[in-house]
């Protein structure tokens, strides 16, 4: 819980110092959840939804393309979890299974949201599969990118997050401290080495720089103490995209996910690294609309 106090105090701490952000914004505002106000795109309209949630550093306008691309069919949502972006974690937000998936479900709520698809990625591809656990109805189908087992989740954190960050307390401050500087350098090594980093690179750190948070800390304690458990009997349908020029995953098995969601079916995507949704929107787009078609 002190590692949570510290987090929402140290990025509150941040924003009071905003500065003028450079970069081209999306409309959003923030609504309200169980768990805090989230900061949230909503295309608005009567039309099926997707809900999408970035994988920091990416903040919402990182998904810009894909954004455009799907809202000519669909009603797309997407909004920063807690703790990333410009949603500012309160003081009792531990990354917990059960509060990002709060998170989640708040955002169906204050919308108006009966059922939709989600796409989400990495460890936040572990609160959709709690959302869908929870509350099976309101999930059509999930699409998840490189969201792997949460056991080999958490091999991978012990391979690739330094052990301070895996630390209450120490772990918080150091994010903090470093988070223009790991914002910067995991792009490198997240994407393929054909692929310039310096778009996404730049977009991250303009929103650090206009108060945006990046409790990576925060996340890697929070999902450390979860047992595969939580996220076993998921009956939604499901749909996994992996990168497989995501060179911190290289020894990450995808099919690991079947050990807690047996009928996921994994796409693979030879020519991506960590974030397929937003290096290869229109492909991402295509899959997803093809799953929501057939889900509808």
């Amino acid at each position: 819980m002190i590692g949570g106090a510290i987090d929402s105090w140290l990025t509150h701490l941040s924003a009071r110092k905003l500065q003028h952000s450079h970069g081209k914004s999306l409309p959003t505002r923030f609504i309200d959840t169980p768990v805090g106000a989230v900061r949230t795109y909503d295309s608005g309209s009567a039309k099926p939804c997707v809900v999408m949630v970035p994988d920091g550093p990416n903040v919402i306008e990182h998904y810009a393309a894909l954004i455009d691309r799907l809202a000519q069919e669909w009603r797309v949502v997407c909004f920063d979890m807690p703790g990333f972006g410009h949603s500012l974690p309160q003081r009792s937000y531990t990354h917990s299974l059960d509060q990002g998936a709060q998170a989640v479900l708040g955002v169906l709520d204050s919308l108006g949201i009966e059922h939709t698809t989600l796409a989400f990625s990495c460890a936040n591809g572990f609160y959709a599969l709690r959302a869908a656990k929870l509350a099976p109805a309101r999930v059509s189908h999930l699409l998840l990118s490189q969201t792997p087992s949460l056991a080999a989740m958490h091999a991978w954190t012990a391979r690739v997050i330094p052990k301070p960050l895996r630390m209450p307390v120490v772990g918080q401050v150091a994010a903090w401290i470093f988070r223009n500087k790991a914002a910067s350098s995991w792009y490198g090594a997240a994407l393929p080495r054909t692929t310039d980093p310096q778009p996404l690179r730049m977009k991250a750190l303009d929103a650090l720089e206009s108060g945006a948070c990046f409790c990576l800390a925060g996340v890697v304690q929070g999902l450390a103490k979860e047992q595969m458990a939580s996220l076993c009997g998921v009956t939604t349908p499901c749909t996994m995209i992996w990168g497989e020029q995501d060179r911190s995953h290289r020894q990450t098995d995808p099919c690991s996910l079947h050990a807690c969601v047996p009928h996921a079916e994994i796409v693979r995507f030879a020519d991506c690294g960590h974030f397929p949704d937003i290096e290869q929107p229109e492909r991402f787009a295509d899959v997803l609309m093809s799953r929501m078609t057939n889900g509808a």
